[in-house]
């Protein structure tokens, strides 16, 4: 597995050759979370099945249950990804923050991001 490295503000990173690559790491697998959850269903011209269900099926009038079930399954259907160790999230006001350990091909992670 290899991703481009993002930086911290979410741009991709250049001008480090082989260092702005992630490859066969935890990380690489933490990042490709990230990216799979922030990505909108239908937002993606390929594949408009693709994405995260957000208007369907976390915001809205969804319980948490519903909401995280959504997240969980998204998180576990990333390549690399062999189990969700721990899972927790937050919705204050609008702001939703998630925190997952997960174990993966490659070894553990925790992927903290807010949605």
């Amino acid at each position: 597995m290899r991703y481009r490295k993002l930086s911290p503000t979410g741009d991709y990173t250049f001008g480090q050759g082989s260092a702005d690559f992630l490859v066969n790491s935890p990380d690489a697998v933490g990042q490709a979370i990230i990216t799979r959850l922030k990505l909108l269903q239908g937002e993606w011209f390929l594949d408009v099945t693709e994405g995260t269900p957000y208007s369907t099926q976390i915001l809205g009038k969804t319980t948490a249950t519903q909401r995280d079930a959504a997240i969980r399954a998204r998180i576990l259907g990333t390549q690399g990804v062999k189990s969700i160790i721990s899972y927790a999230s937050s919705l204050v006001g609008r702001a939703l923050s998630v925190t997952a350990m997960v174990n993966t091909i490659y070894g553990q992670t925790t992927v903290t991001t807010s949605l």
